[in-house]
């Protein structure tokens, strides 16, 4: 039986719920990863009926390292074409099979992994740890290259812009998202109705060097592409479309119609998941000059 069948076997028992309900806390060790991938290769982070997920692959090197398969749970679900630097998940790896230290553990499985997915970080943590529900925030970064020409060493991280952007408008608007509100007018529509579409965002700022501007967006949560809905209003403020006190208008009215353009996905990145704060921080492998855990 192929790696691919099994895991659409362990997909659909978890969406069944007989996958999770296994209790492996006395027969498993849990790893918490740090992963970095390039995603335009990808439909998104979860796996694919149809096409290729990350996790699909980061599951079918485990399967080869480990000779069983196991579900990998993360932190986000990143969108076709999203970036990451700081993905978080986790996975239980039965005692059986569990000979190795973590940083073996690395080696082995990036040695099975295509070169736009790496695994960053590997360590043992506490089943009490989850990497979606004991996660406090995310912080994103959108890139834009506002120049005539895009630069082809950004062309595949970044949206190209070839209009001048107004930094002072984007920034007073950017102001404005900050604090808890209903973003409904920023997140695309989804088959299903989000029954709370109220979310914080602790820091939405714009920072420019050069012909590049950097999108840093931090919250508790967010709606399905909202990242990109706020950075494509942020944009068109910046090119004059709309004024930076529109942003009010558009959180009141709660219409996505209202409001900007969605961003590309390719200049997206998940820069960073943030966890409570233990007494012990870590400091985050992929950016030092960021504190971990």
């Amino acid at each position: 039986m192929t790696a691919r069948r099994l895991n659409k076997i362990a997909q659909d028992a978890a969406l069944k719920g007989q996958g999770e309900d296994l209790d492996l806390s006395e027969a498993a060790t849990r790893l918490r990863m740090t992963i970095a991938f390039d995603g335009l290769a990808y439909q998104g982070w979860q796996w694919q009926r149809v096409g290729v997920g990350v996790q699909e692959k980061i599951q079918e090197a485990f399967q080869k390292v480990f000779g069983v398969a196991l579900q990998v749970h993360s932190s986000s679900r990143t969108d076709t074409g999203v970036h990451a630097l700081g993905m978080v998940a986790h996975v239980d790896i039965p005692q059986t099979h569990q000979k190795m230290r973590p940083e073996k553990v690395l080696l082995a499985i990036n040695a099975h992994l295509p070169e736009d997915i790496r695994i960053m970080e590997v360590r043992v943590v506490p089943q009490s740890f989850h990497a979606r529900f004991s996660a406090s925030g995310k912080q994103y970064r959108y890139s834009v290259w506002s120049h005539r020409c895009h630069h082809p060493l950004w062309r595949g991280t970044s949206w190209h812009v070839p209009q001048a952007l107004d930094l002072l408008a984007m920034r007073t608007a950017a102001k404005l998202l900050v604090g808890t509100h209903d973003f409904r007018a920023f997140a695309v529509n989804t088959p299903y109705r989000k029954k709370n579409t109220i979310r914080t965002l602790t820091r939405c700022s714009i920072q420019r060097s050069g012909s590049m501007f950097t999108f840093v967006i931090e919250g508790n949560g967010f709606l399905y592409k909202m990242c990109r809905g706020l950075v494509g209003t942020l944009v068109q403020i910046g090119q004059g479309k709309y004024a930076a006190q529109d942003i009010i208008r558009m959180i009141e009215c709660e219409d996505r119609r209202v409001a900007g353009m969605t961003a590309p996905a390719r200049g997206l990145v998940l820069w960073k998941v943030y966890y409570k704060k233990k007494k012990n921080a870590v400091v985050n492998p992929v950016n030092p000059e960021m504190e971990g855990e």
